[in-house]
């Protein structure tokens, strides 16, 4: 069921809710099913808390590369990304969903050259491979915009999957190979 569906009829139920609280109140005050539906009214957005956002991207301390502001930019991609998760859950409008999308973009290419200009500066041995990856990345992404231009909001799942994937698996992969080498350099 798409999301949109889902919310309205949360929205939908909650509604109905309320004025079966109403109407019960009504007969009395003390009408025993109006305050279990107060109780339940209560509960429905501490249950779909729990079950909304399964996929948000949570920061470790496992990612971390221990060079504190490759960590910050890292920590503002993960959030970036949650919230280009969030405007695909929430089913947010077009130009919502556009300006995440681009702002996540448009970070991660600053970041991707911020990270290549620190590992020039510092002579890291596998920078070629490293750009490679992140030109790969950045390639991967722009199909994605396309794509999302094409078939608008039903891309999304798609792309926030790929990214919240791609982001964990390069910080935890390649991204530490270089820790190492930048610490004997004496960069933290």
């Amino acid at each position: 069921m798409e999301n949109r569906t889902k919310s309205f009829i949360y929205a939908a139920i909650i509604g109905l809710i309320i004025v079966a609280i109403f109407l019960g109140f009504l007969s009395s005050l003390a009408n025993p099913v109006s305050w279990i539906l107060i109780a339940v009214l209560v509960l429905i957005p501490v249950l779909y808390k729990r079950k909304a956002n399964p996929e948000k991207v949570q920061w470790r301390e496992d990612y971390s590369v221990g060079i504190e502001h490759i960590d910050d930019d890292h920590k503002k991609l993960i959030g970036l990304l949650n919230n280009f998760t969030i405007a695909y859950d929430y089913a947010m409008s077009e130009s919502f969903e556009k300006e995440a999308l681009n702002e996540l973009i448009s970070y991660t290419k600053y970041h991707f050259n911020r990270e290549e200009k620190l590992m020039e500066e510092n002579e890291y041995p596998d920078l070629v491979a490293h750009k490679a990856q992140h030109k790969v990345m950045i390639e991967q992404v722009e199909n994605f915009v396309q794509l999302y231009n094409e078939k608008g909001h039903d891309a999304l799942d798609e792309i926030s999957k790929f990214l919240s994937d791609w982001l964990i698996n390069h910080i935890n992969g390649t991204d530490k190979q270089y820790s190492e080498h930048l610490h004997n350099k004496g960069i933290y």
